[in-house]
């Protein structure tokens, strides 16, 4: 079955995004590889944050975090003096920092095994703090290295970690910033909007390979049996969509019933 998006699906933001975080960027390696020369070599790292603030997206990322309990009940009197307890609101739990695993689709030299170009899905925890400014330094470091760097942001919560006074109203948006150029290349796009098709830079001369974001999206819809795991009937993850918006995603036979 396919989505009913044309695009970006908004029902997969939530806690089935860690699985399209994987997934897709696992695709977007098998599409590439093949239309890399030889010259390259491709392939999928991880490396880990710790979300330190977890509270951020229990009931969207997190929906079996617990996040409050509700007591209601009696306390014991007081041992010491007879003297009865009035009974907590609530027992609030210590939430715990959780480990995130990041894939990267990263593009080498194979002579030298120099990286060339690094892709990146955003994560819920490259958007928010304490997680935005490094993830903010580390591509930095990496621009400065030489490194081509194309960021692809599937989540409409957030703050973007491009920060530009001229970004685009969007739900979601593709950067890229090549190497030695001072310009940063943007695709906005709604809910309403396909997935772009997006160019891959090497290293020069070569020209550029070419990514189909939206194929490897319906690749890993399809293969992943994601409509399964989804409930069209309810709201899509937050943030709310407009009025406007809501019937739009009407008119694709969502929230019925």
């Amino acid at each position: 079955m396919k989505s009913p998006f044309p695009g970006m699906d908004p029902y997969l933001e939530g806690h089935l995004f860690p699985d399209v975080h994987n997934s897709l960027a696992y695709l977007i390696k098998v599409q590439l590889a093949p239309r890399l020369a030889a010259a390259y070599t491709i392939q999928l790292n991880t490396y880990t944050v710790t979300d330190t603030a977890p509270e951020e997206d229990i009931g969207i990322m997190y929906p079996d975090v617990e996040v409050f309990q509700k007591t209601g009940r009696v306390q014991e009197s007081a041992a010491s003096y007879g003297v009865p307890v009035t009974p907590e609101t609530m027992v609030l739990p210590a939430i715990k920092p959780i480990d995130i695993h990041i894939p990267v689709v990263e593009i080498l030299d194979r002579k030298n095994n120099k990286l060339i170009t690094a892709i990146e899905i955003l994560s819920p925890v490259n958007k928010r703090k304490p997680g935005l400014q490094p993830y903010r330094e580390k591509w930095e470091r990496l621009h400065y290295a030489g490194v081509h760097l194309i960021e692809i942001d599937l989540l409409r919560r957030g703050e973007r970690p491009l920060a530009h006074p001229y970004l685009p109203k969007c739900h979601y948006m593709v950067a890229l910033l090549r190497a030695g150029v001072g310009k940063t290349q943007i695709w906005a796009m709604t809910v309403k909007d396909p997935l772009p098709v997006l160019p891959v830079p090497l290293k020069k001369p070569d020209k550029d390979s070419v990514l189909d974001l939206g194929q490897a999206m319906k690749d890993m819809y399809e293969q992943g049996l994601f409509e399964k795991s989804i409930n069209y009937s309810e709201l899509p993850p937050p943030p709310a969509f407009t009025p406007e918006e809501l019937d739009w995603l009407k008119s694709l036979g969502c929230l019925a019933g």
